[in-house]
């Protein structure tokens, strides 16, 4: 059941999108994991509703996600057939391509064959007419970087995307493809790219502020990096960790002594902000405004509800950011 519009949008933020007319919601929901084949499609309905009543609008897929391959778009589909479609203009629908998809010379990368090929095959597993962004999900190294854009560029053209977006290019990379995008007139509004306390590469490179002084907007994905900025592994690693159950992404190794001396330290600067670790590592992305977006992913409903919490409290003190930049410096990153 819905909650009313009014109760659904007072209980979210929502931010402009670089320079464009789009807003997004301070929280978005990825579906990178816990959408596949190997999981529950009832968790996966209660997912995704819990994340709209609560007004994140933007739901966030690309052709891989699974396993396998293309099932979170077949069961985003499903979902939206059970009644989440009725909301379709109220709804951010994302996804892209750029890992490999389909075995073969034309299953991967940035060339127009594969770009357009995916996206038709996309739409088709979400039982859509079009996305509202579509990303080239890494750049390609051997494919000339004007035919990527060019066929995003006509991607729009052709009505299969509202705007177009980059993830894992860096400044530089976002520098070149832009220069095209402009010529082109491409309705170009973001770079997804990872970004937490943790990972701080968009800041080392300039990109983050680049992307701010050039109207580009920026969405943070792996903002919790992959659950270490929680709570979660202060006492121990649970059986039903991502660490014991997939393993792909996060390692055993990554829980060590000193990222859990970092982390407990934050977490006793959040619990004396009057948040969780997880509230707080989200704030402190949308600090300054630079970043438009974070991208969560969720297994249980009450996972988003506590990121969800973080808008109550998105201000740092002075005292506050040095305490936690000292926490992040000490003994070197991570």
């Amino acid at each position: 059941m819905y909650l009313a519009k009014e109760t659904r949008y007072d209980a979210m933020k929502y931010n402009r999108c670089g320079k464009s007319g789009l807003l997004l919601p301070a929280v978005s929901l990825g579906l990178w994991h816990n959408f596949g084949s190997n999981g529950k499609f009832d968790n996966m309905m209660d997912l995704c509703l819990t994340a709209f009543d609560h007004g994140i609008t933007h739901f966030d897929l690309a052709n891989n996600y699974g396993p396998v391959p293309g099932a979170a778009e077949e069961n985003f589909g499903k979902i939206l057939k059970k009644g989440l479609g009725n909301y379709r203009d109220e709804l951010i629908i994302s996804t892209k391509a750029g890992y490999e998809m389909w075995p073969g010379p034309y299953g991967n990368w940035g060339s127009k064959k594969y770009l357009v090929a995916s996206l038709d095959q996309s739409l088709q597993r979400m039982g859509l007419d079009y996305v509202d962004i579509f990303y080239h999900h890494r750049p390609d190294p051997d494919t000339p970087l004007e035919e990527t854009a060019r066929a995003l560029d006509g991607i729009v053209k052709n009505g299969k995307a509202l705007y177009i977006g980059i993830s894992n290019y860096n400044k530089a990379q976002t520098q070149t493809i832009e220069a095209i995008f402009r010529e082109l007139g491409t309705p170009f509004i973001i770079n997804q790219k990872k970004y937490s306390m943790f990972v701080r590469d968009i800041e080392e490179d300039g990109l983050k502020s680049y992307a701010a002084e050039h109207g580009i907007g920026i969405i943070a994905f792996c903002p919790l990096a992959q659950g270490l900025l929680t709570d979660r592994y202060l006492n121990g690693i649970p059986e039903n960790s991502r660490i014991r159950t997939d393993g792909r992404f996060l390692k055993e190794e990554a829980v060590n002594a000193k990222t859990l001396d970092k982390v407990r330290a934050l977490n006793g600067i959040a619990k004396e902000r009057g948040q969780s670790l997880a509230q707080m590592a989200l704030a402190w992305i949308l600090r300054d405004r630079d970043v438009a977006s974070v991208l969560i992913g969720a297994s249980r409903p009450s996972q988003i509800l506590d990121n969800i919490g973080m808008i109550n409290k998105m201000q740092f003190s002075k005292e506050e950011m040095e305490r936690i930049d000292s926490v992040l410096e000490q003994n070197g990153p991570q």
